[in-house]
């Protein structure tokens, strides 16, 4: 029997998600200072984004199967105290070569967001398993959007350098409240971890759902690293000229995305989830459509962003509640194939993001966004054999592994 999580574990497990995601998105709006101080090309700089994110797939592939395997009480704290040393070094990088590496690292370590949604949905108790994933969302939504404003208002005030380290001690922070807080037992296993590494890609090629959902939610998540990337680019330049922490305050549209996701986990536990997903990517795309009007009018760029982030983040708890469902006792596994599909695909939207900002303009990005986002949304309709309900633990079943 899977042991629960303590009480307020889940929140500890969403406030560690959010905070250590945050760190992909933090410098965003501090590239062009960033830029300026170590004397790089901001195009060059402009590769953070994509760097972590990189880093993410690298820790998707070898670290989320850890949670078939280690106890989470071990788990947890080891990636967040590597997370605070990837963060150090980046705050002490002399030049690009080096800030580049560190967030590599960083994003791997950043990964542990991933475990916690994991983890919380393994422990949920029984039919609460979508609530679980869905509250961990809501706080890696919450750090992704909050992460732009922390990040643009602690480099105005402290330097980046120190912002850097702001965020490395909060890793620190969670690493020990997880070391106190989450269960101590070890998941029950059936292979070993080579065994396990060795296992994913044939997932991708048994399971059709999963081949689906990856390549809706990679998508979908293509448009959003795509538009967040290049706001962040377009806003520092002319005729805006807006500093980081005016580019982190638009941001704040995108908490409709944290709000709507409690809701998302419930109706997930009720209904099946490929009406959300299909709810999502429509409210995507009118926030898109929005956004492709210009960047003049900020109440229209805020209606945008709020509606764009809201259906990709309520597409994104609906889908990987139901890539857990194929098999909740290998949720670890089947997470692990699905997000490093999803992060390399989003990770092409963060590094053409400033190439197709000064090929295309403003405009070219919102409409190759849309083209995403309408294309996820021919691929999410689904077989009439596939409305699966959000995954629901067996009341007897045996720890996963």
């Amino acid at each position: 029997m899977t042991p629960p999580l303590p009480r307020g574990g889940t929140l500890l497990l969403a406030a560690i998600a959010g905070t250590a995601i945050a760190n992909n998105y933090a410098l965003q709006p501090a590239l062009t200072t960033v830029a300026a101080d170590l004397g790089a090309p901001l195009s060059v700089i402009g590769l953070v984004p994509a760097a972590a994110l990189g880093g993410c797939v690298i820790g998707f592939a070898f670290l989320l199967p850890l949670t078939d395997h280690l106890a989470p009480n071990r788990l947890v704290p080891a990636q967040l105290t590597a997370l605070a040393a990837a963060l150090a070094l980046a705050a002490a990088a002399p030049g690009a070569a080096v800030l580049l590496t560190a967030y590599l690292l960083i994003g791997a370590a950043a990964g542990v967001a991933a475990q916690a949604g994991n983890i919380a949905g393994r422990h949920a108790p029984p039919g609460r398993r979508g609530t679980g994933v869905a509250t961990v969302a809501a706080g890696m939504s919450a750090g992704i959007l909050l992460s732009r404003l922390a990040g643009g208002a602690l480099t105005d005030l402290l330097g980046w350098r120190w912002m850097l380290l702001v965020f490395s001690a909060l890793a620190l922070l969670g690493a020990t409240a997880a070391a106190t807080l989450l269960p101590g037992r070890r998941p029950h296993a059936s292979r070993t971890y080579a065994a396990t590494l060795a296992a994913l890609p044939p997932l991708l090629r048994r399971h059709p759902r999963l081949r689906r959902a990856v390549a809706t939610g990679g998508l979908w998540y293509f448009a959003f690293n795509l538009i967040w990337v290049a706001l962040a680019l377009a806003l520092a330049q002319q005729p805006h000229g807006l500093g980081p922490t005016a580019i982190g305050l638009y941001s704040l549209a995108g908490l409709l995305g944290f709000a709507v996701l409690p809701l998302t986990g419930r109706l997930c536990d009720r209904y099946t989830p490929n009406v959300l997903v299909v709810a999502g990517i429509a409210a995507a795309v009118t926030g898109a459509a929005l956004l492709a009007t210009g960047l003049e009018s900020p109440p229209v760029t805020a209606l945008g962003l709020a509606l764009f982030d809201a259906g990709c983040f309520a597409a994104q708890a609906a889908n990987q509640s139901r890539v857990i469902a194929l098999d909740p006792h290998r949720s670890g596994s089947l997470s692990s194939v699905y997000l490093v599909l999803y992060f390399t695909i989003g990770s092409l939207g963060s590094s053409l993001a400033a190439r197709l900002l000064d090929a295309l303009g403003w405009r070219g990005i919102t409409f190759t966004a849309l083209g995403a986002l309408l294309l996820a949304a021919l691929l999410a309709r689904p077989a009439r054999s596939g409305n699966v309900r959000c995954p629901r633990p067996r009341a007897s079943g045996r720890s996963p592994g």
